[in-house]
């Protein structure tokens, strides 16, 4: 079965990316979970337009990588967010949201599924988040979470 991948599939592939796989595994895995979409020749020039959204967000090499890295780091990082008593939140975190406050506080713009977070975030205080930005660099920042 051919089919175009929508997202990254570990030992598969990359967005984009057009791969041949098992039947079984394409229609009771890869596509029910979204991960993928049927191959035809109108879906192929879908691939175009993932892959410009991708190489958009992609780290270039390994001097990108340690210049976003070096940007990451001399970065503070605020988010504002709801919280009851003694700083319990309401609700937790997002990879997202973490995301869109770097973006405000003037970094880079990240892809949230290269974030590692150490667990759920789910009171007010300063966490440490570490970023994948390529194979061979790691960048971490640390996120400090207000109430606000």
């Amino acid at each position: 079965m051919k089919i175009i991948l929508t997202q990254e599939v570990s030992g598969l592939g990359a967005p984009g990316d057009i791969v041949e796989v098992k039947d079984g595994f394409g229609r009771n895995y890869l596509l029910p979970q979204g991960f993928a979409i049927v191959w035809t020749k109108g879906a192929e020039k879908q691939v175009t337009v993932i892959k410009r959204a991708r190489g958009a967000r992609e780290i270039r090499d390994l001097d990108h990588a340690n210049e976003v890295k070096a940007q990451l780091e001399g970065l503070k990082v605020n988010l504002k967010v709801r919280a009851g008593d003694g700083g319990r939140l309401f609700g937790s975190v997002t990879p997202a949201e973490i995301v869109d406050a770097v973006k405000a506080a003037s970094g880079p713009v990240l892809d949230r599924r290269r974030l590692e977070v150490p667990g759920h975030i789910k009171s007010i205080g300063a966490y440490p988040v570490k970023i994948k930005l390529h194979p061979e660099v790691t960048a971490s920042f640390n996120l400090n979470v207000v109430q606000g």
